[in-house]
């Protein structure tokens, strides 16, 4: 009787053991492994192997959570049953050759903290409906050839504290409502076409560490309200249209260590320079 109950709990262990993902998680990863040449990847996957064992797929109670092809020669395009990995928190495909749209469909994985998409080919617009992704952390996806403008409801991420949109093709004006992107520690947006005056309130953003967004079309004053930003690391603004002065509370900031201003017009006066100024 000992053996026989011994046995069933094994058996129960067993199976718990090597409990899989759902056939529709399944089809959604042999999907992308078909859509990105997948037999001519740096680290293939076997597909008659559990889904487990995969190179750069994280399983956390029988659902896919994490998937990391970080140079991996993917290439081809992200299929919209992309979708169907309810559960992904985390998606790494940087440094591969994938083109097309970022399909919209990846919005519908609203446990999505980190999108990381950034040295492919990629072209398109960012998803209109990107903010469905409440749960939002990091969003990275620059040298890519993505363009249009921030869509508005990317305003709507509370919990963004990273946006490297940098190396596009990205147009259009900065929207006075990225103070609602209050947990915002870096906003990379060099090298784009954004034009405009920079909106005053950046100066709200007080956890922002780096603020890059040289190479474009400002035009303006520099926001005196930057001087709030008492955490600021970075600051670059080469390469654009600004006028008047950067006040010395700006480049005076606590922490402040690399500041950028070369190639702007000739009539900006700094007004002082406690920092490093150092071309790019």
């Amino acid at each position: 009787m000992k053996n026989l109950l011994f046995s069933l709990v094994l058996i129960f262990i067993t199976s718990v053991s090597f409990s899989q993902v759902s056939q529709s998680e399944k089809s959604a990863l042999i999907d992308i492994y078909n859509s990105t040449n997948g037999e001519n990847w740096t680290n293939s996957w076997d597909l008659s192997s559990d889904v487990e064992s995969w190179y750069g797929v994280t399983v956390e109670e029988n659902s896919v959570v994490k998937l990391n092809l970080t140079m991996n020669n993917l290439s081809g395009k992200l299929p919209k049953s992309i979708s169907k990995l309810y559960n992904l928190k985390s998606i790494d495909l940087g440094f591969n050759k994938i083109n097309g749209e970022i399909p919209n469909e990846i919005t519908q994985l609203t446990k999505l903290e980190s999108i990381k998409l950034f040295m492919n080919r990629f072209e398109g617009s960012i998803p209109s409906d990107i903010g469905n992704l409440v749960s939002l952390k990091e969003f990275v996806i620059y040298n890519n050839a993505i363009g249009g403008t921030i869509p508005e409801s990317l305003y709507n991420l509370k919990n963004l504290n990273t946006l490297h949109i940098s190396s596009n093709n990205f147009s259009g004006t900065l929207n006075h409502q990225i103070a609602q992107l209050s947990n915002l520690k870096v906003l990379s947006l060099f090298d784009n076409s954004f034009f405009g005056e920079l909106p005053k309130e950046i100066g709200l953003l007080l956890n922002l560490t780096e603020l890059t967004i040289a190479n474009n079309l400002f035009e303006g004053e520099i926001p005196l309200e930057l001087n709030k930003l008492a955490n600021l690391e970075m600051l670059l603004l080469s390469n654009n249209r600004f006028n008047g002065k950067i006040s010395s509370s700006i480049t005076s900031l606590p922490k402040l260590s690399y500041f950028e201003y070369n190639n702007n017009p000739k009539d900006i006066d700094i007004m002082s320079n406690p920092v490093s100024q150092t071309n790019m």
